[in-house]
């Protein structure tokens, strides 16, 4: 039975301070087959890897651009090995591509900033994965950007991507971990991860918007040093032939 959406909220409330695999068991039996994984980053894995074991049926899908890091198809490939789950693999539509790139070029963003190009490649082909599903699962945490994720709840109406007509209900079972939790329970669950982690990457996207940062040059910089921290405490390699 899916949740109640007007006493969302107060069930967002009671389940803030459950286990994250709690929260998405609670989502899976309201919303399954029909909720969706959002699959990009080391968080999204470790939902895959705590759906996987709960054992009700989701759907993974994934955002391809078109300008990822090769490291990261091949990551995408090692998820689906692993756990054997199609990834519906969302690409962005080529008629509008191919418009954006012959009127400004292949590096619009770079003089007119992501919006457009964020748009066409990201944007839509979100909606579209979206579309049939009641309900989505993020890796979102709240200490990703204090600034704008602080008020992340467990569970809510997505008023972005759903409407009144047909309601979506965004799932966050991560957002009141820290980085320390999910490196934590990377290296006990042996769960995959994005190489690039290992040299220097926090928010992977696409190629040329995507920098390793170093501690003093990135307000993010000083999570780079912490999941290092917390990856050689937890016994993960760090370095270039790591996964």
């Amino acid at each position: 039975m899916a949740l109640d959406l007007a006493t969302l909220p107060a069930a967002a409330a009671s389940y803030a301070s459950r286990e994250p695999q709690e929260i998405l068991a609670l989502a899976l039996e309201a919303y399954a087959p029909d909720i969706g994984i959002s699959f990009s980053g080391a968080e999204d894995v470790v939902l895959i890897d705590m759906a996987a074991a709960i054992g009700r049926p989701f759907s993974v899908f994934s955002l391809d651009t078109g300008r990822l890091h090769p490291e990261t198809y091949q990551f995408i490939e090692k998820v689906r090995a692993r756990y054997g789950i199609t990834i519906e693999t969302m690409f962005p539509r080529p008629e509008s591509v191919q418009a954006l790139v012959r009127e400004k070029g292949l590096f619009s963003f770079y003089a007119d900033g992501h919006k457009e190009c964020c748009g066409i490649r990201k944007v839509e082909p979100l909606m579209r994965a979206l579309a049939p599903l009641r309900a989505w699962v993020t890796g979102q945490r709240k200490d990703q950007s204090p600034g704008t994720r602080a008020d992340v709840p467990v569970l809510q109406v997505d008023s972005t991507f759903g409407t009144p007509d047909r309601p979506l209900v965004k799932v966050n079972p991560l957002s009141f971990w820290t980085s320390r939790q999910v490196w934590s329970y990377i290296s006990e669950h042996d769960v995959p991860y994005n190489s690039l982690h290992d040299r220097g990457f926090i928010s992977i996207g696409c190629e040329p918007c995507t920098r390793p940062v170093n501690p003093g040059q990135h307000e993010r910089a000083g999570r780079w040093w912490w999941e290092e921290e917390t990856k050689k405490e937890c016994g993960l390699h760090v370095g270039p032939d790591s996964r």
